[in-house]
């Protein structure tokens, strides 16, 4: 006896629906639990990536060590830095992640990661890790001053009568300088700069003729090479914890550049009694004219992205003769001159923002007392008017060309009347 169960179409239909409702939510799950897994792995990935960076660091920093060790021992032998593990070397693909897939690829990209702040240090105070360095750069400057001259006295203590003029005086230079860097151990390093310079300068001074709305303008050009300098660069501590990099610099200037005194005079105006109103020298100088020697201290701090550093040091002008120091073209005074002793500083901080380019700002001074001449037979008179300050504010980008080779861009603006208006400098220093 057989029993049959007869479905109605309607019963059908609401069976049909049920199937169709309980497929989505099956799918639903399913895709939440991949999602799940996605993320659990991204997560993984990228606790192994961080784990691999930090095993990159660790293994360089056993090998800056042992380098370390090896330079202050003289060449003793140390045992090697031991490898990346293979399974952490070889289980994330470098093409696909961009990641270090043997110990060499993870030192190259260590290293890599450090030539911002190598390049920054660089221009600091020295790299001692090169064994030669010759650098080429290119500085312009423009220089800009306006003085008031009043010749007369004031009626009624309200009215001026006399002459008003106003002078101006408007300097354009181009200094190219060749520098060699020579790092006789891993502590010291020579240097040696050569520098050519171009100089255009235009005076102007109103009141020509008596007249106050006249202005009489000329101008004079003079190139030729500069005071070529020495210097030694000693590190006394390297950087470790808390403790900068601390290099000692110290150095002397030879004048080979053309001096300031005894220069030919143009006259371009006088007054009725054969007083010289208006005289300009027929060719710019190059140089100071004395020796100088310099004794300075810098220090380098990183602080990963940001890299701090500072100096300070004191240049000191040695007394030197020439046959003659008066500005008066007409005549002819020999005598001594010497140079008021300079203290200069700054301080700023760089970012690497990655293993090619960083950028920096900085602040630099530089003090100067007065110079003092004495003509022959004579004694030791101040200059008036020769002391200076000179401030600027100096932002600079670095780039890594390649591997040798770093392109450094300086701009600089003058924040008192003593400093250069703007000062724009290109270098590239080509390291061996």
């Amino acid at each position: 006896m057989h029993t049959y169960l007869r479905l109605t179409p309607l019963a059908l239909a609401a069976l049909a629906a049920n199937a169709f409702a309980q497929e989505p939510a099956a799918e639903a799950k399913d895709g939440a639990d991949v999602q799940a897994l996605i993320s659990q792995l991204e997560q993984l990935k990228a606790n192994y990536a961080q784990e691999v960076r930090r095993l990159r660091e660790l293994d360089m920093q056993v090998q800056a060590m042992q380098a370390r060790l090896r330079g202050r021992a003289g060449g003793a032998t140390t045992p090697a830095a031991a490898p990346l593990a293979p399974a952490a070397a070889a289980a994330v693909s470098p093409s696909s992640e961009g990641y270090a897939s043997t110990a060499a690829e993870a030192q190259q990209a260590k290293q890599e990661a450090r030539r911002s702040v190598d390049d920054v240090k660089q221009q600091q105070a020295a790299l001692f890790s090169r064994r030669f360095t010759i650098e080429n750069s290119l500085t312009y400057a423009r220089y800009d001053r306006k003085q008031l001259s009043l010749n007369g006295f004031l009626a009624l203590d309200a009215i001026f009568l006399g002459n008003i003029a106003i002078e101006n005086v408007e300097s354009d230079s181009l200094t190219y300088n060749l520098a060699a860097r020579w790092g006789v151990s891993p502590n010291l390093t020579l240097n040696m700069d050569v520098p050519y310079l171009a100089r255009r300068t235009v005076y102007q001074k109103g009141g020509a003729g008596g007249a106050a709305a006249a202005i009489a303008q000329e101008e004079t050009n003079g190139n030729g090479l500069g005071d070529i300098s020495a210097s030694a660069n000693y590190r006394l501590f390297g950087e470790r914890g808390w403790r900068p990099e601390t290099v000692l610099t110290g150095g002397v200037t030879a004048p080979t550049g053309r001096a300031p005194y005894g220069l030919d005079w143009k006259v371009i105006e006088r007054d009725d009694d054969d007083y010289i109103r208006f005289a300009v020298p027929r060719e710019q100088p190059t140089g100071n004219g004395v020796w100088q020697a310099n004794l300075g201290v810098s220090m380098v701090k990183t602080a990963d992205p940001a890299i701090l550093f500072a100096n300070a040091g004191y240049i000191h002008s040695f007394p030197r003769g020439f046959d003659d120091i008066d500005s008066n073209p007409d005549t002819v005074n020999p005598g001594d001159v010497k140079l008021g002793g300079s203290v200069y500083f700054g301080a700023g901080v760089a970012f690497a923002f990655n293993e090619r380019t960083s950028l920096s700002i900085s602040f630099s001074d530089k003090i100067s007392a007065r110079a003092s001449t004495r003509f022959q037979g004579g004694q030791w008179v101040k200059v008036i008017g020769s002391d200076a300050n000179a401030a600027s504010l100096n932002l600079g980008v670095t780039y890594a060309l390649n591997q040798h080779a770093t392109m450094v861009t300086l701009l600089g603006i003058g924040l008192t009347p003593d400093a250069p208006d703007f000062t724009l400098s290109f270098k590239v220093p080509y390291m061996l």
